[in-house]
C-alpha cells in the first residue's frame, strides 16, 4: 500500500473509533444522572460534527464541479454569445447541492439537537 492508502486507512480507523465510543445508556436513576447528561452532551457533539460535514463536503463537491463547468461555460460563451444562458444555468445547477447540505445541517441542528 502506498502512503495515500495508509492515510485513508488511518482516517477510516479514526472515524470508526470515534463512532465506537461507548454510547452510554442508563436509566434515569439519580446515581446515573451524570452519565445520562454526559451522553446527551456527547450526542450534541456528534450532531454538530454531522452538520459541519454536511455543509463542508457539499461545498467542496460543488467547488470541484463548478471549476470545470465554469471554465467550459466561459469557453462556450467566448465562441458564441448565444451560449450565455445555458452556461449560466449549468453553472448554477451544482449550487443546489450546497443548499441541500445547508438544509440537512439545519435539520440536524434544530430538529435532532432539540
Amino acid at each position: 500500500m502506498n502512503r495515500k492508502n495508509n492515510l485513508y486507512l488511518l482516517a477510516a480507523m479514526l472515524f470508526v473509533a470515534l463512532l465506537a465510543m461507548p454510547a452510554v445508556s442508563a436509566d434515569s436513576h439519580e446515581d446515573n444522572q451524570n452519565t445520562v447528561d454526559a451522553a446527551k452532551e456527547n450526542a450534541k457533539g456528534y450532531i454538530a460534527i454531522g452538520a459541519g460535514l454536511a455543509v463542508g463536503l457539499a461545498g467542496i463537491g460543488t467547488g470541484l464541479a463548478q471549476s470545470n463547468i465554469g471554465s467550459a461555460a466561459v469557453g462556450a460563451v467566448a465562441e458564441d454569445d448565444k451560449n450565455f444562458t445555458n452556461g449560466l444555468i449549468f453553472t448554477a445547477i451544482p449550487e443546489t447541492v450546497v443548499i441541500f447540505g445547508l438544509v440537512i445541517s439545519a435539520l440536524l441542528i434544530f430538529v435532532m439537537g432539540a
